[in-house]
C-alpha cells in the first residue's frame, strides 16, 4: 500500500501542467540532441542546464531526465538512416538498422527502435520503482576486481562482431586496444604514445572515433564509389502503417527486447558501466541466442531491438545509484547530480524520506516521458524517414557539417575534427579490406576501463592476480565470459563428436 501511495504522490506532482510542459520540452530536445552527431545526452544536459535556473526542482529535474532518455532514442535516427551514430550507445543500432534501411525498410527499423526503447524504458521504470534500494546496496559490493571481470565479459562480444572473419575482427580489436592506451597512464601518470602532442594527454575521445569510422567512412564510400549503397524510397515507404513492425518482426524481437531490458537495467545500475556497454552486451547476447544469429549485420530486426531496449533501460538504471547512493551511474547522471545539488537536493539514502514528492515525482515522470516519446515518434517518424528523399550529395554535405560541428563542440578545438577525419579515412580502408569496425570501437570503449580496474585490483591485492580473479563475484563473471567466448566452439565440437559416435555405432 505504501508503494501505491508513493506512486500516486508522484503522478499528482506530474499532473501540474508546468511539469508536463517541461517534460515534453525535455523529451523533444533529447531526441534532437541525440540525433546530432557528437552531442549526446551528457552534452545536451550540460548545454540546457542553465535553462533550469530558477525553476521548481521537480520541473527542472524532469526536463533534464527527458533530455537523457530522449537522446537515447534520438541516436538511433541517424544510425539507421545515414549510418552515423548520434551518440555512442547507438553504435550497435547502426549494424542492422542501416542495412534494413538499404533494404527498403527504414520505417520498420525506426519504428522497432522506438518501441524497443519505450518498452525498455517503461519496464526499467517499474524495476526502478520496485528494486532501487536493493540493487543500490548490491552495487556497492562491486570493487575494481568485479568491474575488471565485467569488462572482460564485454570484450567477449568481439567474436560476435567479426562478420565471420575472426582474424580481421581481432586485428581491429587490437588496434582499438592500442588506441585506448594513448594518453596519460591513469595509475602512474606517465605519458604513453603521445609523442609530445598535448591534445593526446587526455587520450582519444570515443565520440570522434565513432563518427569517423561510421559516418565519414560511409560518406567517403558512397561519394567515391559508384557502387555506394543508395537508399531509395518507394511511394508507400512513408505511409503511416509502414512504421509498425510486422507480427513476424515482433516474433523475432520480443525475447531480445526482454533480455535487453533486464541486462541494460542491471548494467546501468553499476556506476561507470553505462548505456554504451549495455548496448554492446545486449547485441552480442542477441546474436548468440537468436536462431538466425549468422544473419546479424545484414539487416535483421532483432539486431535493432536488442541494443535499443538495453540503452534506454540502462539510462533508467543509471539513475538508481544517483538517487539512492549519491553515486552517478554515467556521465549524464553526473551532470544531473550537479543539477540536484543546484536545486538544493542532496542525493543519497535519505532523499526518498526527506523529499518524497521530488523523488517520486521524478519516477512518475519516467512513465509519462516514455508516453510522450511514443506519441512524438508516431507523429514525426514519416518526417524522419523523409530525410532519405534528399539528394545524396546534399545529404552527405549536411551530415559532414554536423559531424564537423559535433567534433569541434567536444572540446572547442579543431584537433577533434582531425581525429574524426583520420578515423574516417581508416574506416574507409577498413571497408575496402572488409575489416569490421565494431570490434575496434568496442575495444576503445572497454580497453581503458579494463586496464584501469585490473591495475587498481592488483594494487589492492598486493600484486596477487589469483586473489583478484578468485573473488566470488569476479570468478562467476569470468566463468560466464569464458562460456560466452568459447560456448559456440565447444557446442560445435560436442555436436561433431556425437555425430561421429552415431556414425561409428
Amino acid at each position: 500500500m505504501e508503494l501505491l501511495h508513493n506512486i500516486a504522490t508522484g503522478f499528482s506532482v506530474c499532473a501540474d501542467p508546468i511539469v508536463l510542459l517541461y517534460c515534453f520540452i525535455g523529451v523533444v530536445s533529447g531526441v534532437v540532441i541525440g540525433a546530432l552527431p557528437g552531442l549526446g545526452p551528457s552534452t545536451g544536459i550540460a548545454i540546457l542546464l542553465p535553462l533550469t535556473y530558477g525553476m521548481e526542482p521537480v520541473a527542472g529535474i524532469v526536463m533534464l531526465a527527458g533530455i537523457y532518455y530522449g537522446a537515447m532514442y534520438g541516436g538511433s535516427i541517424t544510425s539507421i538512416l545515414i549510418n552515423t551514430p548520434g551518440e555512442s550507445a547507438a553504435v550497435m543500432t547502426a549494424l542492422d538498422g542501416y542495412p534494413m534501411a538499404v533494404k527498403g525498410r527504414p520505417a520498420q527499423a525506426m519504428g522497432m527502435a522506438a518501441y524497443a526503447s519505450i518498452i525498455g524504458g517503461t519496464a526499467s521504470a517499474v524495476l526502478f520503482m520496485l528494486l532501487a534500494p536493493v540493487i543500490a546496496e548490491f552495487a556497492l559490493v562491486f570493487s575494481p576486481a568485479e568491474y575488471f571481470a565485467l569488462m572482460v565479459m564485454g570484450l567477449t562480444a568481439i567474436s560476435g562482431m567479426s562478420g565471420g572473419n575472426a582474424f580481421k575482427g581481432f586485428v581491429a580489436a587490437g588496434l582499438g586496444l592500442f588506441v585506448s592506451t594513448i594518453g596519460l597512464d591513469a595509475i602512474m601518470g606517465t605519458q604513453r604514445f603521445v609523442f609530445g602532442i598535448v591534445h593526446l594527454y587526455g587520450g582519444i575521445d570515443f565520440v570522434p572515433v565513432a563518427m569517423g569510422l561510421f559516418g565519414i567512412a560511409e560518406i567517403i564510400s558512397s561519394s567515391a564509389e559508384e557502387s555506394g549503397e543508395q537508399i531509395k524510397l518507394g511511394p508507400d515507404d512513408l505511409k503511416f502503417r509502414k512504421m509498425f513492425p510486422t507480427k513476424e518482426d515482433w516474433r523475432w524481437s520480443a525475447p531480445h527486447i526482454l533480455r535487453g531490458t533486464l541486462l541494460g537495467f542491471f548494467v546501468g545500475v553499476l556506476p561507470g558501466a553505462g548505456a554504451t556497454i549495455a548496448s554492446f552486451l545486449s547485441y552480442d547476447l542477441a546474436k548468440k541466442t537468436s536462431k538466425r544469429g549468422e544473419l546479424f549485420g545484414t539487416g535483421v530486426i532483432e539486431g535493432v531491438a536488442a541494443p535499443e531496449s538495453a540503452n534506454n533501460a540502462a539510462s533508467m538504471g543509471a539513475m538508481v545509484p544517483m538517487l539512492t547512493l549519491g553515486v552517478p551511474g554515467s556521465g549524464s547522471t553526473t551532470v544531473m547530480m550537479g543539477a540536484l545539488l543546484m536545486f538544493g537536493m542532496t542525493p543519497g539514502p535519505f532523499l526518498f524520506e526527506k523529499e518524497p514528492e521530488f523523488a517520486w515525482g521524478l519516477i512518475a515522470s519516467l512513465f509519462i516521458g516514455n508516453l510522450i516519446l511514443l506519441l512524438l515518434v508516431i507523429g514525426a517518424l514519416p518526417l524522419f524517414v523523409s530525410i532519405l528523399k534528399v539528394r545524396p550529395a546534399i545529404l552527405n554535405g549536411v551530415v559532414m557539417g554536423f559531424i564537423i560541428f559535433g567534433a569541434y563542440a567536444l572540446g572547442n578545438d579543431v584537433f577533434y575534427i582531425g581525429v574524426a577525419g583520420f578515423f574516417g579515412a581508416l574506416g574507409f580502408i577498413f571497408k575496402k579490406l572488409k575489416i569490421p569496425a565494431p570490434p575496434m570501437v568496442l575495444a576503445i570503449v572497454l580497453g581503458y576501463i579494463t586496464e584501469t580496474n585490473l591495475r587498481q585490483a592488483m594494487i589492492l591485492a598486493q600484486g596477487n592476480f589469483i586473489a583478484v580473479i578468485s573473488r566470488p563475484i569476479t570468478a562467476v563473471i569470468l566463468i560466464i565470459a569464458l562460456l560466452l567466448a568459447f560456448g559456440s566452439p565447444i557446442k560445435s565440437l560436442i555436436g561433431r563428436l556425437m555425430a561421429h559416435r552415431k556414425a561409428a555405432a
